[in-house]
């Protein structure tokens, strides 16, 4: 009786452990994927529409199958940690087999929804799901590699959204992309060294950062990344394109936004999980917002940007 009262009791209700595994949250990062939409003027083409959404799900489908496959290979690490013990399978609330059976569905729905939007779209996926799945076997312990395959990732959600559509991400897009997102990786690296007493616990690879380190490296990349935007907003081919130069003006809420982010993830109460804090703070949402309307008004030509952009001139 002894013995048996020390055996783990696995519960008949997996679903909303599966779910909790699955981190809906985190599918904020694949919005992504609908910045070619914007960029390309075809808010109003309804197919092209259409082929964006695919594209999300799939990104949706695809990420949260790397997020089960993730718990599952570090469950036995998770074990002797105090708060990914809890994780539904290293906790063994939800079993690995139907964990893995789970994910392999999402990754073959995925995919096979994915070729709806096209050969390349699908062929993406793919690239994306080998991509995330090598993170999580050792990637993710390797100093500054780290952060440029999380980058990468979010890479091919833009080149996957283009692909959707029919078009080609240019380079400038490619490029804000890989520096965004190598600086929300880095920030949250820097965040976990300030909120996390026992990091290298939580994440190995924080063995090899320092705060000093992070710091320097998130200086580089922040400026990076807002020269980078301005100077998209304002290349020939982006003239040439959208027969306007306006667009720099949005540079504002890139500063913003980055700005921040920043001074959230300075405060280890508030957590340094992106997609967290874009759902959770109001002026990172607006920010949001205002960047898109703002890009949407200046690329349909919308009459009151328009003149209000007139009147700045």
């Amino acid at each position: 009786m002894e013995e048996a009262a020390n055996i783990p009791v696995v519960r008949s209700n997996w679903l909303r452990p599966l779910v909790t595994t699955m981190r809906p949250h985190q599918w904020a990062k694949n919005l992504f994927v609908l910045t070619p939409l914007l960029f390309a003027g075809k808010l109003t083409d309804v197919t092209a529409v259409w082929n964006s959404a695919i594209a999300f799900a799939t990104f949706c489908l695809l990420s949260s199958a790397v997020y089960i496959f993730n718990d599952w290979w570090d469950a036995e690490d998770d074990r002797a940690h105090p708060e990914k013990r809890l994780r539904p399978i290293s906790s063994g609330v939800l079993p690995a087999g139907i964990a893995l059976t789970v994910a392999a569905l999402f990754v073959i729905l995925g995919l096979g929804l994915s070729l709806l939007a096209g050969p390349k779209m699908a062929a993406i996926g793919l690239l994306y799901a080998c991509l995330m799945a090598a993170y999580c076997v050792g990637i993710k312990r390797l100093i500054v590699l780290d952060a440029m395959t999380i980058s990468a990732g979010f890479v091919l959600r833009v080149i996957g959204g283009a692909a959707a559509i029919g078009v080609a991400a240019t380079h400038w897009l490619i490029a804000c992309t890989f520096l965004l997102a190598l600086f929300l990786a880095f920030a949250k690296r820097r965040q976990e060294l300030l909120s996390l007493t026992n990091a290298a616990d939580h994440r190995k690879v924080l063995n090899l950062y320092s705060l000093h380190y992070l710091e320097n490296v998130i200086n580089i990349v922040i400026g990076a990344t807002i020269v980078c935007y301005a100077l998209y907003t304002v290349a020939p081919e982006t003239v040439e394109k959208f027969h306007t130069d306006n667009l720099v003006y949005g540079t504002v809420f890139v500063i913003y936004g980055m700005l921040r982010y920043l001074s959230l993830v300075n405060d280890p109460t508030k957590g340094g999980n992106p997609s967290k804090l874009l759902l959770t703070d109001p002026p990172l949402l607006i920010t949001l917002a205002g960047w898109a309307i703002y890009n949407a008004a200046v690329i349909y030509k919308n009459p009151a940007i328009e003149l209000l952009l007139a009147i700045v001139h």
